[in-house]
């Protein structure tokens, strides 16, 4: 069973959602405010957060910032009614991976926490030390290599730690290596469930994940391309 901790502080949508989850087989915990969701989260191993901007004690982005800084890859969804897209931006720079605004459709949440769940990297996987030469988990492409069993990426053989978002990103783009990917294309490999967003939020992982893996000009590997979208290509 999944286990998820809903950061929440109307007890109207607590109750809401908490039933709702349940129900669809779910095992919830709940938080009525950010320093306590932090606490939780730090403590124990979810597989989900769920988390609304306007809380007591401690708001939602500085929540996720907190969370991040001891977990990159718990999958976070913010759940808010701060829809316009400066603050979806926001809440995903802050570490979210998902937006969901306000009075919202339960199905549509069950279809977002489904996905981030799927798309988690934060999954138990057996306590197996897997080969590092098997070719099913490994990808690489110039000096980058990832390894799709420990989640481990390096690039000339120093480890880089990247969020989940900026990991399916990266595997978006290892799987279509030399292809020229629109914005909107990226926008629904890596978000998915119709996620209304401008394109912007594509830019901004996209040089979230160059920082990080481009640190000299001449060796990137993500570039450009005018009016049309991204690349990955060798240098």
């Amino acid at each position: 069973m999944k286990k998820i901790i809903l950061i929440e502080d109307e007890t109207s949508v607590v109750s809401f959602i908490k039933k709702g989850l349940q129900e669809n087989g779910y095992e919830v915990s709940v938080a009525f405010d950010g320093k306590t969701g932090v606490q939780l989260v730090q403590s124990n191993d979810f597989d989900l957060v769920i988390l609304d901007i306007m809380l007591p004690e401690m708001n939602g982005l500085d929540a996720c910032k907190e969370i991040r800084k001891t977990n990159q890859h718990v999958p976070i969804l913010f759940l808010t009614a701060l829809g316009t897209s400066e603050n979806i931006v926001l809440g995903l720079e802050s570490g979210g991976d998902d937006y969901l605004v306000k009075p919202f459709k339960f199905i549509e949440l069950v279809a977002r926490v489904k996905s981030l769940l799927r798309r988690s990297n934060n999954g138990t996987a057996p306590e197996i030390q897997e080969p590092e030469a098997d070719h099913e988990y490994m990808y690489q492409f110039s000096d980058l290599v990832l390894n799709d069993y420990t989640k481990k990426v390096t690039r000339a053989g120093e480890e880089i730690s990247l969020t989940s978002t900026e990991y399916k990103l990266l595997m978006y783009f290892l799987n279509n290596p030399e292809k020229v990917i629109s914005r909107a294309e990226i926008l629904d490999a890596v978000w998915g469930v119709n996620y209304e967003l401008g394109t912007n939020v594509v830019d901004v992982y996209v040089n979230y994940l160059r920082k990080k893996l481009d640190n000299q000009d001449d060796h990137k590997l993500i570039h450009t391309v005018i009016g049309m979208g991204y690349v990955l290509k060798k240098p």
